[in-house]
């Protein structure tokens, strides 16, 4: 399977540094902020967020993660065969009410992982704002949903797949588009 390189380290590193920045800028009222991060690259992306928030408002901005495995309306719709995603806790410590929620994930493409998330934090309080911050975009939207800040667009083919891979579970950042498998290559 061919893979093209969208983003090394050193890319990533500046991508998420770039976002921190756009949200503090948007967001300058520091103290009503929190960071939630989509389990699993959503939410280690999240703490990277969050250290660089945290650098650039001086403020110890609250951090979560989400679980949305049981939110999910195309878990086995779509493909039956496939496994059953893996259940992670979810850690949101602190009051969400009234705050703005920065909500995190790595790739954006229809739009169900997110209206997911949203349906998954509003059983934890009721946020005054939700803003969307991914990674990378890729379009190929089923839903109305649009991110607040994007790290990079990548125009893809459907059949096509984004891979973000992260040092803490992959031991290496690096973004990258894979090819469609061919007829060939299936059978």
């Amino acid at each position: 399977m061919s893979e093209k390189v969208v983003l090394e380290h050193d890319d990533l590193r500046r991508t998420l540094r770039r976002i921190a920045h756009e949200i503090a800028e948007k967001n300058p009222q520091p103290e009503g902020l929190a960071v939630v991060g989509i389990h699993t690259r959503g939410a280690l992306l999240a703490r990277r967020l969050h250290v660089f928030l945290g650098e650039l408002t001086g403020t110890e901005l609250p951090i979560g993660d989400i679980d949305i495995s049981f939110y999910r309306d195309d878990v086995g719709a779509k493909s039956p065969g496939l496994a059953q995603p893996v259940v992670h806790a979810s850690h949101i410590d602190f009051d969400l009410n009234d705050r703005t929620v920065v909500l995190v994930d790595d790739v954006l493409f229809t739009g169900r992982t997110v209206r997911a998330a949203i349906d998954a934090l509003f059983d934890y309080g009721r946020p005054c704002r939700v803003q969307l911050a991914v990674l990378c975009d890729r379009g190929h939207r089923e839903l109305p949903i649009r991110p607040d800040y994007v790290g990079k667009n990548l125009p893809t083919a459907h059949e096509e797949r984004v891979n973000v891979r992260l040092e803490e579970t992959d031991g290496i950042d690096q973004v990258t588009i894979s090819e469609p498998l061919s007829a060939e290559a299936l059978a």
